[in-house]
Parts: structure tokens; C-alpha cells; sequence
């Protein structure tokens, strides 16, 4: 999967989503997975399980199936900013929010919050 079809993925969830990829922002797969990464922050602060649940969802679907540049970008930017936009939460509600994102995004979540730094 490429960062094209990655949007497709992401308006099944989103319809909207493609408005948010203006012609002046770049078309590649770091502008796709900031937007859709600033989206998931959104549904996190206004407590939006229902869309929030499906979208974390995709993204491990976009981590799967996506090519090297979306794995990447889903690292580089998604993983990292977890921490971020999970810290407000209450305990449970993280809890509630790493339980739908799968294995592999979480041992990556994991790998680089353990490792930072060295």
C-alpha cells in the first residue's frame, strides 16, 4: 500500500479526510500520516471512542500493509506522538486507547520509548 491508497483506507473512516490534504501541502506519506495523526489527537481530547476506535484501527491496517515510506512516517511520527496526545488522559482511558492498537504498533511504541536517547 502506498500513501495514495493509505487515503483511500482513511476516508472509509474519515469522508472528510481528503479535504484536509490542501494542493499546497506535499502528496507523500509523512503529510498523510501527520493529518490522520493530528485527526486520532482530536478524537482522543473530545473523547470520540467510536471513530477514534476505528481509526486506530486503519492505521495499524496502513502499518501492515503500508509500504516502507507509510512504516516509516507511522513510526516516525504516530508512535512518537502518542505519548503526546496520551498524557491528559486518565490511566484507564489510555489503557482503553493502547488496547486497540495492535501488537506490532505497540512493541514499536515500545521499542522506541525504551530506547530513546541511546
Amino acid at each position: 500500500m502506498n500513501y495514495s491508497e493509505a487515503i483511500r483506507e482513511i476516508t472509509e473512516v474519515i469522508p472528510d479526510f481528503e479535504n484536509e490534504l490542501t494542493p499546497t501541502t506535499p502528496q507523500n506519506s509523512y503529510s498523510v500520516i501527520r493529518s490522520f495523526t493530528e485527526r486520532i489527537k482530536s478524537m482522543v481530547r473530545q473523547n470520540d471512542r467510536n471513530i477514534l476506535f476505528k481509526s486506530l484501527q486503519k492505521m495499524d491496517k496502513i502499518y501492515i500493509h503500508g509500504d516502507t515510506a507509510l512504516k516509516n512516517a507511522i513510526e516516525g511520527i504516530f508512535i512518537y506522538s502518542l505519548d503526546n496526545f496520551t498524557a491528559f488522559c486518565s490511566g484507564e482511558y489510555r489503557k482503553v486507547i493502547f488496547s486497540h492498537i495492535s501488537r506490532e504498533l505497540q512493541q514499536t511504541y515500545s521499542r522506541q520509548i525504551y530506547t530513546h536517547g541511546i
